[in-house]
């Protein structure tokens, strides 16, 4: 499997349609009678003056849930080869996307983290660009309001408002104006929600927005870690990624081992920013998926010993797989 998309072959594509499928069939076949598919945040619902949580039926939930993970695949893959992450072209990310996102149940419906792996996408090829842009105020403002869109999606994703500044730090020398920029371009967009909470006689509870951002990070999260055994392939990628990246990163071009730093980091603010909802939901973790599909992707890609590579990926696949079927 690993072999097939090694290789930069458009017909990929297909196979990846076709895996998944597979890595959601387990799913399918139990799929429940309803399933809830929440777009925004509850103080941007009355930009959205229509009711819209149940109008999927689960099946086309997942299968829309579906499409849009292929074609987040794709784009992620596009962007990894474009700026040249892994030395050459490869369908590996798209594969790594496609396999990580089917881990869990919840990451297969329709939710606002999936939605806004639209959005973090399009900010790392933003992000990336850093490294050449002259003048990155522009770029800084755009990503502001990106991070804005995706606080009224998702509001934990307002964390990843920092990679920005950490960006701006690994990619170019200090300059202030870049740094104000940003909030300028985060604050554009809230403006416009104040204005909008103004006109519909609401700006007093306004501020309570950012209320669950002083949440206290939890002591303790009562989860069953055996249904968790399902990660324990991905860690076992992720550390073999990390002696990998050891061997070679002064093999590689600056850009690059500045865009994987960004990337850790972005790794990070995903996984840590899960406790500002008052609820723990697992499909949180989907904001992880797409720096853990590059740093997967750069394993297989400069792995050498054929059958062991083949091997873990292909154990990772039939525990997704199992772990569909089995609920401990």
């Amino acid at each position: 499997m690993i072999s097939i998309f090694k290789i930069y072959n458009p017909l990929n594509i297909l196979w990846l349609a076709i895996l998944l499928f597979i890595t959601r069939i387990g799913y399918l076949i139990q799929v429940p009678d309803k399933l809830e598919f929440i777009f925004v945040e509850p103080f941007a619902r009355l930009l959205v003056p229509v009711s819209y949580e149940y109008a999927f039926s689960p099946i086309s939930n997942v299968f829309l849930a579906g499409i849009l993970v292929l074609i987040q695949a794709v784009l992620l893959n596009y962007l990894v080869n474009h700026f040249n992450l892994l030395g050459r072209p490869t369908f590996l990310p798209a594969l790594m996307y496609i396999t990580l996102t089917a881990l869990f149940k919840p990451f297969m419906v329709l939710s606002a983290p999936l939605i806004c792996n639209f959005l973090l996408i399009w900010m790392l090829f933003k992000l990336f660009s850093l490294y050449k842009s002259d003048d990155a105020k522009s770029t800084a403002y755009d990503l502001g309001i990106i991070v804005a869109i995706g606080s009224l999606i998702y509001l934990p994703y307002i964390y990843l408002f920092l990679s920005i500044w950490i960006a701006l730090i690994i990619f170019k020398p200090f300059n202030w104006r870049e740094w104000v920029s940003g909030i300028v371009g985060y604050f554009t967009v809230f403006f416009f929600l104040a204005v909008f909470y103004y006109l519909n006689n609401r700006l007093g509870s306004f501020y309570n927005i950012w209320a669950p951002l002083g949440t206290k990070f939890p002591n303790r999260i009562n989860i069953n870690y055996i249904n968790y055994l399902v990660l324990v392939p991905v860690l076992v990628i992720l550390v073999l990624y990390f002696f990998k990246l050891q061997q070679n990163y002064y093999k590689s071009y600056v850009q690059v081992r500045k865009s994987f730093q960004l990337l850790f980091v972005i790794l990070l603010i995903a996984m840590f920013s899960f406790y500002v909802k008052t609820e723990f939901n697992l499909n949180h973790f989907l904001l992880c998926a797409v720096p853990a599909a590059v740093f997967c992707s750069y394993y297989f890609v400069n792995a050498n010993t054929k059958w062991f590579y083949e091997s873990l990926y292909l154990l990772l696949l039939i525990s997704i797989i199992y772990f569909q079927f089995n609920t401990f």
